[in-house]
């Protein structure tokens, strides 16, 4: 089993920034890629970024300059900065571990930008 965390979540003006912050752990095997995605009330889930295994990193067009995605040392953990945050950024952010083919799922961390 592979349980996935996330953390940093908040209130932030305008503006402002947050960092999330995300860790699996469990029955570890070779993950293939560690990312996020959000998802707006009355809104469906949509990709944030990921970065694979190899380094290589993806972004919605609409995040790409103002949100960077990293990963730690263990490679078992991925954080999302995430600067000039707007209104329209406010979301539940979930963070996902693929391994072998499979994604597991955080429960999610509210991040609410306030005009």
């Amino acid at each position: 089993q592979v349980q996935v965390v996330e953390s940093g979540g908040g209130l932030v003006q305008a503006g402002g920034s947050l960092r999330l912050s995300c860790v699996a752990s469990g029955s570890m095997r070779s993950i293939n890629a560690m990312g996020w995605y959000r998802q707006a009330p009355g809104k469906q889930r949509e990709l944030v970024a990921f970065i694979t295994s190899g380094g290589s990193t993806n972004y919605a067009d609409s995040m790409k300059g103002r949100f960077t995605i990293s990963r730690g040392n263990a490679k078992n953990s991925v954080y999302l900065q995430m600067n000039s945050l707007k209104p329209e950024d406010t979301a539940v952010y979930y963070c996902y571990a693929n391994l072998a083919g499979y994604n597991y799922w955080g429960q999610g961390t509210q991040v609410t930008v306030s005009s």
